[in-house]
């Protein structure tokens, strides 16, 4: 084998190699850093106000917020039944943004916060969600109870060492295909850990229009399906128009935010338009 003896060329010769190998490196942390500084996330929410937002709650008109349900305190949305007496009667409630989205990464944080009120279900203990693809809040009765939409529901651990995880699917009016099978159950659990306490946990949601949707909790993916369409055994509890729509994809529609009888608090929720 040749062996060159001239220090000078053996230094150019690895000058070159090193350059060579560099090159896609750096084009690639580049690449990295420019997708980072174009990300325009927006904040739907100012951390003063409900400016945005309308709640929707069971048996009262679009934009009665009774009893101050939702409400801003330190920076964060806080789901409260302080002024409810004691008695939840069922009174679900969202809160709505005002902008429909199709495309787009949803993040946030949340967690729960002190005692269920008393009379609230049992499976509603430390419950709650944020509902993508909603429909729009306008053209829900007065007496319904969860807007047509995909839920990502949130819950909270009850007793240590018993699983109860986070970020599953419920489908109020709806129904998604997972692994290529149509799922008509209510509910999906995901592959999440157990968050106990009053801990904040980072949920974030990315939605592809109609084609995927991935469900994560502190950056990991815990849940994916695709399809979301109407339909589902529930369909009764919705506008009769929707009856027509078996099956029709659902490109996307409103976000909402729960209150299902456990005090809840959200905070840092943005979005990332995709289109």
């Amino acid at each position: 084998m040749y062996k060159p003896s001239n220090p000078i060329l053996i230094a150019l010769i690895l000058l070159l190699i090193v350059s060579c190998k560099s090159k896609p490196e750096a084009k690639n942390r580049d690449a990295i850093v420019k997708k980072q500084a174009t990300e325009n996330w927006i904040s739907l929410f100012n951390g003063k106000d409900l400016d945005g937002w309308t709640p929707k709650i069971k048996g009262y008109d679009l934009g009665d917020n009774i009893h101050n349900t939702f409400r801003v305190e330190d920076g964060v949305i806080k789901v409260s039944y302080d002024g409810y007496d004691g008695k939840f009667n069922d009174r679900f409630g969202h809160l709505f943004y005002k902008t429909p989205y199709s495309n787009y990464k949803l993040k946030m944080q949340y967690r729960f916060t002190g005692d269920q009120i008393a009379d609230g279900a049992g499976w509603a203990t430390r419950n709650s969600g944020v509902m993508i693809h909603g429909e729009d809040p306008k053209n829900m009765a007065k007496d319904q109870s969860f807007p047509l939409s995909i839920e990502v529901q949130m819950l909270g651990g009850l007793t240590q060492g018993v699983d109860r995880s986070t970020a599953n699917l419920c489908t109020p009016g709806t129904n998604v295909v997972m692994d290529g099978l149509l799922i008509t159950d209510h509910c999906t659990e995901s592959n999440s850990e157990t968050y106990h306490g009053d801990q904040w946990v980072n949920l974030e949601v990315e939605v592809y229009n109609d084609s995927l949707i991935i469900h994560k909790i502190n950056d990991k993916e815990v849940l994916r399906y695709s399809k979301p369409q109407y339909g589902g055994a529930d369909m009764d509890d919705y506008n009769p128009m929707y009856k027509n729509r078996i099956g029709e994809a659902i490109k996307g529609g409103y976000i909402s935010l729960q209150s299902e009888s456990h005090p809840t608090e959200f905070r840092n929720i943005e979005l990332l338009k995709l289109d």
